[in-house]
């Protein structure tokens, strides 16, 4: 009778699980066709009164192209998506234009009786004038005033000297933006890509058509033109809260209705196992051959490290390294490119190569010709990482002239996305071949009865980091950035953040169920139970991304809505590592696991700090219209992608090196240094420098403007390097952890004693 109630309470758990997916999967793609129909149109014309055109439709789709192709979003932002040293290009377009057109509406001569007045009615003139919709359906041609087209060629004209001049006032701008030395444009790339800059301005700064609110919802703030944040913001911020402490509640209630049934039946049937499986089970030669996937994923753990250091130098230093002349060489944007690419880069291939050590252990098969496949997968992501490094520096550094080439293999200039899409195509085949070998080798572990539920959510885990992946396909070269954008998340923040923490999960609890650490029925139930809450708010917690990119309000009220959702399940994080304390040191043969334990612990903390209040902090609609592309979302950014993602990477690879190298001589002194290295050191980083840097804008674009708080003058500012410079304690903390990991796994597979 035991049994069958486990069973069932396993079904339900798997209906519940389908249902929701289902749900959230239909939600997502409905509000995708609502983004896809309402997206700000990308005008045939934008032409005078009197016929005169002053963009066409080509120049900005060519605007777009050569915005990708010098570094796309790692070179400022535009929406507040991309890098935070240069400004957002369509906040500092709008507010170039506004402040110019709205000196030509002074000279028109256009007083009332005193100053006052005046200076309302000429703010309400420009505000008219740059909020009205004048968007055509039929024939696609958006009509402006001769003021305002003045106003566009005077501020496209700032634009095409900051690109093409060698004056002296644009080279300190550039040299303050950290532009490449070589990126210099000829006249016609420059007004393109000018056009490209209006077109994304216009969207935020034009009224919906039959509404009050812009494209991008009134978003950046701007008070020249009556940016503000609109009601439909405010509601749905507290709205969200509401959803959190209700979710907060109903999740405290349920853990607290199941820990002491969890704390009295979480042991196998048969106690602790009393000896370490992996003693018992054969490394195969495929297992051997992951052995190099961790020697890479530790080089490009720390070439990652070396590059985050040189671009956060480039906020003080716009063209070098403590005198050195690097921007001839590797230029900020090439280098911010490859520091997040990296990061992608390292931790997925650990979580990948993990994969490939684990299943054939986890099911005692080998299949034939899988070492092959590890091998020709491994040179295959090797090939891509350079392939692709290769191409955005040649892009960036003006050797890729030719738009379709640049798409192809320089580019794409979509932050975390960046390679070409050969190398994105290239990529995908890598995870589907890795899908193939890893399911190939699992198979025969479901001859284990007991064991199929927890199988069968790595298998959707896996078939799922596969397939995900081509969300990525569903752009092309001349789509609508708010398409783009809605795509972009599905892989950064679905494939990234989503489906590779579910498979980490549930490979975890596979192996801990292996060792004899925990009884299969609790370790299904709380698997299933995991993905459903973490799933359930973030299929639809997606959305929180778009709220500015034009899309439409309901975007928003759901994002918000779910967002909330995603921080629930953190707030019971001391249950699980309860469990995780739990499942330690109850046989001796388990110290040879304490450091792999250890990371997997910080992967909680982190998950609740970094993930869970910073991540809460900016989700509000209210909270993250004045701190989009500020620091305080790269604070929220370092503090999950590395704390739970990369510790989480680190963890695994602790793991399979259990079986790859001989633990006798293991240095724990080294680990122990990475383990507290790397903690306090992010810790450092996130408190001593981000999070202030990123509150310090915060007040500067709510008290003043978004424009401000990106601005040169702001960011160039005697407080904002204090506060750069208050990174380097941090960062030399967690590189003295990094490099102690070098070390370590470098004695690890080659010293012998």
């Amino acid at each position: 009778m035991k049994n069958y109630s486990d069973f069932f309470t396993i079904k339900r758990l798997w209906i519940a699980l389908i249902v929701s997916l289902v749900l959230s999967f239909s939600a997502l793609l409905y509000l995708g066709g609502q983004i896809y129909q309402k997206a700000p149109p990308i005008p045939n014309a934008v032409q005078i009164i009197n016929g005169d055109v002053v963009y066409s439709k080509q120049d900005i789709k060519d605007g777009q192209n050569i915005w990708q192709t010098i570094g796309g979003m790692q070179q400022g932002s535009i929406w507040g998506h991309g890098g935070y040293l240069a400004p957002d290009w369509s906040a500092d377009w709008l507010h170039r234009e506004a402040l110019s057109l709205l000196s030509i509406i002074k000279s028109n001569g256009f007083y009332l009786n005193n100053k006052r007045q005046t200076r309302e009615a000429h703010k309400i003139t420009l505000r008219d004038e740059m909020r009205t919709n004048t968007y055509n359906n039929i024939t696609g041609v958006v009509t402006i005033s001769q003021d305002r087209a003045s106003a566009i060629v005077e501020t496209q004209r700032h634009y095409i000297d900051l690109y093409t001049s060698n004056k002296q006032k644009y080279q300190q701008l550039r040299e303050d933006y950290a532009f490449p030395i070589k990126m210099i444009l000829d006249e016609e790339k420059a007004r393109k890509l000018s056009a490209f800059f209006f077109w994304s301005a216009w969207a935020a700064s034009t009224n919906r058509p039959g509404d009050d609110i812009t494209y991008t919802s009134n978003w950046p703030h701007e008070p020249l033109i009556g940016n503000t944040p609109p009601p439909s913001v405010l509601l749905w911020s507290i709205i969200s809260i509401f959803l959190l402490l209700a979710g907060i509640g109903g999740i405290v209630w349920y853990y607290a209705s199941q820990f002491d049934k969890w704390r009295q039946n979480s042991e196998p049937e048969q106690g602790i196992a009393t000896a370490d499986f992996i003693e018992n089970n054969k490394v195969t030669p495929s297992m051997k051959a992951t052995a190099k996937y961790f020697w890479v994923v530790t080089a490009l753990f720390v070439s990652q490290v070396l590059l985050g250091i040189i671009t956060a130098h480039y906020a003080v230093d716009g063209q070098g390294l403590y005198g050195i002349d690097i921007a001839n060489y590797i230029p900020y944007v090439v280098t911010r490119t490859w520091h997040t690419q990296l990061a992608v880069f390292w931790i997925a291939t650990a979580w990948l190569a993990t994969g490939l050590y684990v299943a054939p252990l986890i099911s005692g098969h080998e299949p034939r010709f899988q070492r092959f496949g590890v091998n020709f997968l491994f040179f295959s992501l090797l090939l891509i990482v350079v392939g692709s490094f290769a191409g955005q520096w040649l892009a960036v550094n003006g050797f890729i002239e030719d738009l379709t080439l640049n798409f192809w293999f320089g580019h794409q200039g979509y932050e975390y996305i960046d390679l070409g899409r050969f190398w994105q195509i290239y990529l995908f085949i890598g995870l589907l071949l890795w899908v193939v070998l890893l399911l190939r080798a699992l198979i025969p572990a479901f001859k284990d009865k007991n064991l199929k539920s927890l199988l069968f959510v790595v298998v959707l885990a896996t078939v799922s980091i596969g397939l995900l992946y081509a969300a990525g396909f569903m752009w092309g070269k001349n789509t609508n950035l708010s398409i783009i954008e809605y795509w972009r998340w599905w892989v950064v923040h679905l494939w990234v953040e989503g489906v590779f923490e579910v498979f980490a999960t549930a490979i975890i609890s596979v192996l801990f169920v292996r060792m004899g650490l925990l009884r299969t029925s609790v370790a299904t139930t709380m698997v299933i139970f995991t993905t459903i809450i973490f799933l359930g708010g973030g299929v639809l917690g997606t959305l929180h991304h778009l709220y500015w990119s034009g899309t439409p309000i309901s975007v928003m009220a759901v994002g918000a809505s779910f967002s909330a959702l995603e921080v629930v399940p953190l707030v019971v994080i001391g249950f699980e590592a309860y469990n995780h304390k739990k499942l330690e040191n109850q046989q001796t043969w388990q110290e040879n696991y304490h450091w792999p334990f250890m990371f997997f612990s910080a992967v909680l903390f982190w998950n609740l700090v970094g993930a869970g209040l910073f991540g809460f902090l900016i989700n509000p609609p209210i909270a993250l219209y004045y701190m989009q592309g500020l620091n305080i979302t790269a604070n929220h950014g370092h503090a999950a992608l590395f704390g739970v993602y990369g510790m989480l990477g680190l963890g695994l690879m602790l793991y399979a090196m259990r079986g790859l190298t001989d633990i006798k001589q293991w240095d724990t002194k080294l680990l122990k240094i990475t383990f507290w290295s790397l903690n306090i050191g992010l810790a450092m980083m996130t408190f001593l420098s981000l999070l202030p840097q990123g509150l310090w804008q915060t007040y500067q674009s709510i008290s003043q403007s978004y424009v401000s708080a990106r601005s040169v003058e702001f960011m160039q500012s005697d407080i904002m390097h204090a506060l750069v410079w208050a990174r380097v304690p941090g960062d030399t903390v967690f590189a003295v952890g990094v490099f102690a990991f070098a070390w370590f796994v470098f004695k690890a597979f080659i010293v012998k004693k």
